[in-house]
């Protein structure tokens, strides 16, 4: 089930990556972050009326604390990323993150993976090693250097954010009862929570007669919402809550594999090269999800 639910969500994040990168939209990343989230929260709380958790202390602690790095910081890291490398190059610097959850569970949680489960890791890091290294798709204009050399620093910062949240969520999972749906849930209005004094702003913009997105734009940000934010998080959430967070998260990496089949769409030709990091990477998986 955990590895099931971390390939789903890996899918899922693929999918939304690719709804967002071709959404229309004047929206900062941090206001869209933020209109992703509310409208998530609007999708996810009514089917939770009922089912109220028993909340503990520390655990919710943790869990909101995972929200405002992992959604609300590394989110809108991303977003402004997505912007300028493409769905596969910055999916591509996102997947580094089992090296570090895994290197931070060691020391933080005991969790050691096996000699193979290693192996599988080393594969996934060499596949995104392999992406990473590939020619970045040429954008109109501007400074395309310097655009890259941005991307690549806010690609970074949401790696760093998205692992901080990814290992809190684990150790809050670990000692408590709670419910994947419920944690998530957490997570997401603590994000929104945070982000909440930008909601004047984004008001603003949707208001405007130009950049407000009718129609198709709002059926972009529903989808996109609906894959990446309500499955794609739940999904994250079930899979820290069964597995080790160093394995999970290398499963959860396998979304720049999955986005190699996309990438034509967005003018991005990976060539031989990202066909063989994609075997490289399913190797990995294997690998990692064998007992």
């Amino acid at each position: 089930m955990g590895v099931a639910a971390a390939l789903a969500a890996a899918l899922c994040w693929t999918l939304a990556s690719g709804l967002w990168r071709r959404l229309p939209t004047s929206l900062g990343p941090a206001e869209l972050n933020l209109l992703k989230n509310l409208i998530a929260l609007a999708l996810q709380v009514p089917l939770l009326v009922g089912s109220a958790p028993t909340l503990q202390l520390g655990p919710t602690g943790l869990l909101l604390l995972s929200g405002v790095l992992g959604i609300a910081l590394g989110d809108s890291f991303y977003f402004a990323a997505l912007r300028r490398l493409g769905t596969r190059r910055t999916l591509t610097f996102d997947a580094g993150g089992p090296a570090v959850t895994a290197a931070a569970g060691c020391l933080l949680l005991a969790e050691w993976p096996g000699p193979r489960q290693w192996l599988g890791i080393a594969l996934i890091s060499l596949a995104v090693v392999v992406v990473a290294r590939q020619r970045p798709m040429a954008e109109a204009g501007g400074d395309l250097e310097a655009h890259q050399r941005l991307g690549v620093v806010l690609a970074l910062a949401a790696l760093l954010c998205g692992g901080a949240g990814a290992l809190l969520a684990r150790a809050a999972l670990r000692t408590s009862g709670l419910d994947p749906w419920h944690a998530a849930t957490l997570r997401l209005l603590a994000a929104t929570l945070v982000l909440l004094p930008l909601l004047g702003r984004l008001m603003t913009h949707l208001r405007r007669p130009r950049p407000r997105p009718p129609g198709r734009r709002w059926l972009l940000v529903l989808a996109a919402t609906l894959l990446g934010t309500s499955a794609g998080i739940g999904l994250q959430q079930l899979a820290l809550a069964r597995l080790p967070g160093g394995l999970a998260v290398a499963l959860l990496a396998t979304a720049p594999v999955m986005a190699v089949p996309l990438a034509p769409l967005e003018g991005d030709r990976p060539g031989v090269p990202g066909v063989l990091a994609a075997l490289l990477a399913v190797l990995g998986v294997v690998l990692v999800a064998l007992p």
